[in-house]
C-alpha cells in the first residue's frame, strides 16, 4: 500500500516578538492555498492572544462588509473550488499530537502545515516541539535588541536543537525583513557576517518595509496585503519583494 507523502511542518520563529512571525504565516499561508494551488492548514499555538484565530474573525467580517473583497472572495473560493484553510487553536506543548491526529483524520492531506508559535523559546514545550519542524525560517532586522535575541535563539538552535539525537529539522533559514534601503550598507554587512560566521544561513530575498504599501492599500479597501481568506495583492507583493522570497521559500522546503 502506497504511503501519503507527509506535510511539510514550517514555522517563522524568532526570540523576538514583533519582527513579523505571525505576518509571514499568513502572508506564506494565504498565497500557497488560494494563488498556487497548495493545500494549507495553520495551528496557532500564540498563547493567549491567538492573533490569527482573532485574525480570521476580523477578515469574516472585513469580507462581508465591503462588496469589492466580498466579489474577489466569492470570485476567488468559486474559481479554486475550494474552502478557506483551517486555524486550529493549539499550544506549543501539545501541538505536534494534534497535528498528527489533524493528518490521520483529514480527508484532503495539506502538503504544508504552518505552526504560529510564541516569541520566545522560554515557553514551555517550544524547544520539543522545534525538533519535530522541518523547515524553520527566522526574520530579522537591523536592530541590536533584535539581533542579540536572535543570535541567543540561535544559540539555542545550534547548541541544543541540533544536538539532539534525532530531529525532524532539514533547514534553518534567516532573513532580513523590515529592510531599510536607506541604512548604511555597511550595517547589513556586518550583520550578515556575524551571521554566516556563525554557520547560518541568510535567504538571498531581502525584505523591504511594506507598512506604506499596505496602508495605501487598506486605506482604499480595495486590495489586501496581510490576510487568512484573501492571498496579498500582487502589487503588493512585488512592491516589497515577497514575491521573490515567495520563490526562493519554494525552491527550500521543496513542496
Amino acid at each position: 500500500m502506497e504511503t501519503k507523502k507527509q506535510p511539510s511542518i514550517i514555522t517563522f520563529s524568532t526570540q523576538k516578538g514583533g519582527v513579523g512571525k505571525s505576518t509571514f504565516t499568513v502572508l506564506l499561508a494565504s498565497i500557497l492555498h488560494y494563488r498556487l494551488g497548495y493545500n494549507v492548514a495553520v495551528f496557532d499555538c500564540d498563547f493567549p492572544q491567538y492573533s490569527l484565530l482573532q485574525m480570521r474573525e476580523r477578515d469574516l467580517k472585513t469580507v462581508m462588509q465591503n462588496e469589492i473583497l466580498k466579489k474577489l472572495a466569492h470570485r476567488q473560493f468559486t474559481t479554486i473550488n475550494k474552502k478557506a484553510y483551517p486555524i486550529f487553536q493549539s499550544s506549543s506543548e501539545t501541538v505536534m499530537n494534534e497535528v498528527e491526529r489533524y493528518i490521520n483524520n483529514t480527508d484532503i492531506l495539506p502538503d504544508a502545515i504552518f505552526l504560529d508559535l510564541p516569541g520566545t523559546v522560554n515557553t514551555a514545550g517550544i524547544l520539543k516541539t522545534l525538533t519535530s519542524v522541518n523547515h524553520i525560517f527566522s526574520p530579522i532586522t537591523a536592530d541590536r535588541i533584535v539581533l542579540e535575541s536572535t543570535l541567543s535563539f540561535t544559540d539555542v538552535l545550534i547548541n541544543v536543537l541540533m544536538k539532539e539525537k534525532h530531529t525532524e529539522i532539514k533547514t534553518v533559514r534567516f532573513f532580513w525583513n523590515q529592510f531599510d534601503g536607506r541604512e548604511r550598507t555597511m550595517l547589513y554587512e556586518n550583520y550578515s557576517k556575524v551571521i554566516t560566521d556563525l554557520g547560518l544561513q541568510l535567504m538571498e530575498t531581502t525584505i523591504a518595509d511594506s507598512k506604506r504599501f499596505r496602508k495605501e492599500g487598506e486605506a482604499a479597501t480595495k486590495t489586501v496585503f496581510r490576510s487568512t481568506l484573501l492571498p496579498a495583492d500582487a502589487k503588493l507583493l512585488t512592491q516589497c519583494r515577497l514575491d521573490q522570497f515567495v520563490e526562493e521559500f519554494l525552491k527550500i522546503v521543496k513542496l
